[in-house]
């Protein structure tokens, strides 16, 4: 398939780029897309939380008193969960969230959401998308010019000047080719994509 590029005066160019059917023509899936973005939501978590159950809490392991004849409640531990410094009952402990999703099914769900976002006309390819200097006022003028505001921007190396320059504009995200994500790609409602990033995305996923 052959789609037009798109100026960074928002208007169509004269000059087409040729896209792989098998990349940017797929199938849409929902349901693969679906535990695709679940997946990588989940393998975000960290699951670090953790509490000292009393077998962690550091203390004697004496009786603290005599267990008759003090006229006090009886007590085995200073770990006790109900002493103040004792352990927690049924502490949270360090969690594993990972789920495993396969190469072919993770190509397949990103092949459909980009596929799916060219028949949306969300995804524009562009041949180069640069500003002249890191200013915020600059971006906003450029995206101005584009009609976009909600938007991610996909280059194949991180430009500096792009990325200081986006980095204070609520919904505006810079990112290499190299970091795209299911769950950035369905979170925008415009891509913008320069020319040697599409050619490695159909690298990454055909």
């Amino acid at each position: 398939m052959e789609i037009k590029l798109t100026t960074l005066t928002g208007k169509a160019s004269t000059k087409t780029i040729k896209l792989l059917d098998d990349v940017f023509a797929a199938e849409y899936k929902l349901p693969t897309i679906h535990q695709v973005v679940t997946a990588y939501q989940t393998n975000a978590r960290a699951g670090t939380r953790a509490q000292k159950s009393r077998s962690d809490v550091k203390a004697t392991g004496a009786k603290p008193w005599s267990q008759k004849g003090t006229g006090r409640a009886r007590a085995g531990s200073y770990a006790s969960p109900i002493w103040r410094s004792g352990g927690v009952t049924f502490a949270a402990q360090p969690k594993n969230y990972n789920v495993k999703v396969n190469k072919k099914m993770y190509r397949a769900a990103m092949r459909s959401i980009v596929s799916e976002l060219i028949r949306q006309d969300r995804l524009m390819v562009v041949e180069k998308f640069e500003i002249a200097e890191p200013k915020t006022k600059l971006m906003l003028k450029q995206l101005e010019a584009l009609n976009v505001k909600n938007v991610l921007i996909i280059n194949d190396t991180l430009d500096s000047n792009l990325y200081l320059a986006a980095r204070n504009i609520a919904n505006v995200h810079v990112i290499e080719v190299m970091d795209i994500n299911p769950v950035d790609l369905i979170a925008y409602d415009h891509i913008i994509v320069n020319q040697k990033a599409v050619k490695a995305i159909e690298e990454r996923l055909k």
